[in-house]
């Protein structure tokens, strides 16, 4: 049976008000469960392999602190590497805040607004791997404080084994899990303010 994503953890049941909202917007419907189908059952896994993604959006999702869908990818990981999810969940602890974060210049308009905030560097390198932790840093860094993601964060992940392409990878699915818990929350608000006819 072909679920769609957002759906299964919005809750939403077909049929429902928020199924025919949803209606409304077939194409982004599509686009985003195509979008989770693309990154997570690849035909090819190219550069970032299943487990590598697993990690990723198990450790992405626990950061953003919603616990059906951290719950949902905590699930696939540990289908795809048992042994794995217990460092995971470490780093999740160890990389905890509420954010954003960032430093403003000097005598900007936004430097009242600066927050240095949690610079969060993995716990258990070694549990992980030198690649897998180098991934999760740079998770962090755009979940956090995408606005200071610059070209030596992007050097590390070239010195921990990754590829342009893996890199791109990388960026694009934690973009895509940011966007995929923030339409979920919507939806569930939708639902329980009902505000969805």
């Amino acid at each position: 049976m072909i679920i769609d994503v957002i759906d299964h953890l919005a809750g939403i049941t077909p049929g429902s008000p928020l199924d025919r909202l949803r209606e409304r917007r077939p194409g982004a419907r599509e686009h985003a469960q195509r979008s989770y189908d693309a990154l997570f059952t690849p035909d090819d896994e190219g550069e970032v392999t299943l487990v590598e993604r697993g990690a990723i959006a198990a450790f992405v999702t626990g950061l953003h602190q919603d616990a059906a869908v951290a719950r949902f990818y905590a699930d696939r990981l540990a289908e795809l590497a048992p042994g794995l999810l217990k460092a995971v969940d470490t780093e999740i602890e160890e990389g905890s805040t509420t954010g954003p974060y960032g430093v403003y210049p000097a005598g900007t308009v936004l430097a009242a607004e600066s927050d240095e905030g949690l610079r969060y560097r993995a716990r258990e390198p070694d549990a992980l791997g030198t690649r897998l932790a180098s991934a999760l840093e740079h998770a962090h860094l755009l979940v956090f404080r995408p606005r200071e993601a610059r070209q030596d964060h992007l050097d590390a992940l070239a010195h921990a084994g990754w590829s342009t392409t893996g890199i791109v990878t990388l960026s694009q699915l934690i973009a895509f899990l940011s966007f995929q818990v923030r339409v979920i929350a919507g939806l569930r608000l939708l639902k329980r303010e009902g505000l969805t006819s």
